[in-house]
């Protein structure tokens, strides 16, 4: 089995997040396998996995900021805001102009309120949402806030439109296409979507799972601990304090966890500040 660390894969178009993280398991030699932020089988590009105690980052890991590349259609609509769905209506582009549709994509950047699309994994009563659409159920989402930092337009080549997009967790970049394509009358949805960064995680040090299988290799737990969070040097007495979970007087700013490391560099735990005392948020030794 391999040591524990995240593994970046530039996932393939096709593939479930599942279908990659079983891909993964075979591959480390152990079930305890998890992924951060899933990507629907259409898309490609960046998906983190933990192994072993490394997937208890993933869920911090999920906070962070993400990148996308991709491309719209103006003037169809679909049930899923994207090319996998049925299309609902159709509309004529050639009075669109391409200053309209960079004002509209501007109107989205900023800490928004986003609908869903209604075949997202967000959960309705305890079911998830696209598992209602599938069974012939209408589901209504309600708006939450995300926070796109940056939409850059490529190409507005109509009907198509190329951007990039980095955004909050939690932004669906399907919403943003059937969003703009509402805004400008002619409806829209999303027809390719490559992640290309998962907060410091990127393509640059993604790999194929066709590259895995010939040489498997992790991020290590430290490394990975310290390109993603705030960190803090410890001494021997903190150290040891940490390693029973206790708190520790220090005053961390408050702006999420901090790894916190051993005398030796090894990775001990996340820290957060709360009240007078930095406690912990989760102890990996």
């Amino acid at each position: 089995m391999v040591d524990p660390g995240l593994v970046v894969v530039d996932k393939a178009p096709g593939m479930t997040s599942h279908d990659v993280v079983a891909r993964v398991r075979r591959l480390a030699g152990t079930r305890k396998v998890g992924h951060a932020g899933t990507l629907d089988p259409m898309a490609t590009g960046v998906l983190v996995l933990g192994v072993d105690r490394a997937t208890r980052l993933l869920g911090h890991l999920m906070l962070t900021e993400k990148a996308y590349d991709a491309t719209i259609l103006l003037g169809v609509a679909t049930t899923t805001d994207d090319a996998e769905g049925e299309v609902v209506s159709t509309a004529a582009t050639d009075d669109v102009r391409e200053d309209d549709v960079r004002a509209e994509l501007a109107k989205l950047v900023g800490d928004i309120e986003q609908v869903p699309t209604t075949v997202s994994a967000i959960k309705v009563d305890g079911k998830r949402a696209y598992a209602r659409v599938r069974d012939g159920e209408q589901v209504e989402l309600k708006p939450r806030p995300v926070t796109i930092h940056e939409i850059v337009v490529h190409e507005v080549a109509l009907p198509e439109v190329r951007i990039s997009v980095r955004c909050s967790s939690g932004t669906y970049v399907r919403a943003i296409a059937r969003d703009v394509g509402a805004a400008l009358g002619v409806g829209g949805h999303l027809t390719a979507l490559r992640r290309t960064a998962v907060g410091s995680f990127d393509l640059t040090v993604a790999r194929t799972l066709e590259q895995l299988a010939d040489d498997f290799s992790v991020v290590p737990i430290a490394d990975a601990a310290r390109a993603t969070f705030a960190t803090v040097d410890l001494d021997e007495e903190q150290a040891a304090h940490v390693r029973f979970g206790r708190p520790l007087d220090l005053a961390l700013p408050a702006d999420g966890p901090h790894a916190v490391f051993a005398p030796d560099g090894s990775f001990l735990a996340l820290y957060e500040q709360q009240g007078m005392k930095a406690k912990p948020v989760a102890v990996f030794v």
